[in-house]
């Protein structure tokens, strides 16, 4: 019998380490700075692109004033919702945020009473809607003023704040042109003991 001298090699593993764990080369101090920085650029982007989704769909707005009483307080804080009218046109009862057209430096907040193409009327407090009083369901401090008859435009709204004899609105200056609309009153976030959803009263069934 004869016995061979050769040996036999055994394969190595590519995934085995040539030299020592401690000898391995480790991230430089770059490589991790370079790291961090890029981690950080991408959550700022993305931070920015939620903001500004945010922005684009909802804004902050600050009551002053007591033309909504009893149902919006001065000091109140609310969230509008800047994408409910690209989905459908204001309805009567909304409350909404808007530009006056006798005032372009601040925002106003009203409740839509007539819209496009309504014949609106005001006799002694009363609203009346195409010759037929409106049934305003809401709290409502009413007018005592009259109104003579006004048609509303084409992409106009009437507008009346619920406290009504101390509200400038569409009674005094004219109808809200659609473009100026910034969106419906949304959630009232402070004070705490107000915080929750602001109520709807939708007239759109009576259309």
């Amino acid at each position: 019998m004869e016995l061979s001298n050769e040996t036999t090699t055994l394969p190595v593993s590519a995934d085995a380490p040539l030299l020592p764990p401690e000898q391995l080369a480790k991230p430089s101090f770059w490589t991790n700075l370079g790291s961090a920085l890029r981690e950080l650029i991408e959550t700022l982007i993305l931070t920015l692109v939620i903001f500004l989704l945010i922005r684009f769909a909802v804004q902050n707005f600050r009551i002053e004033g007591y033309s909504m009483e009893p149902n919006l307080h001065d000091g109140q804080f609310l969230f509008v919702n800047k994408l409910i009218y690209m989905l459908h046109p204001p309805e009567r009862g909304d409350v909404i945020v808007f530009v006056p057209p006798n005032n372009s430096t601040r925002d106003f907040i009203k409740r839509v009473i007539g819209l496009p193409g309504d014949r609106v009327e005001i006799v002694n407090g009363r609203v009346f809607v195409n010759g037929e009083e409106l049934r305003e369901v809401y709290p409502l401090n009413p007018a005592t003023y009259s109104m003579s008859s006004v048609n509303v435009p084409a992409d106009e709204y009437f507008v009346l704040g619920d406290n009504r004899n101390y509200s400038s609105d569409s009674h005094s200056w004219g109808t809200v042109s659609a473009k100026k609309i910034i969106g419906k009153a949304w959630i009232s976030y402070w004070p705490p003991q107000q915080i929750g959803m602001v109520p709807t009263y939708s007239y759109a069934s009576e259309r």
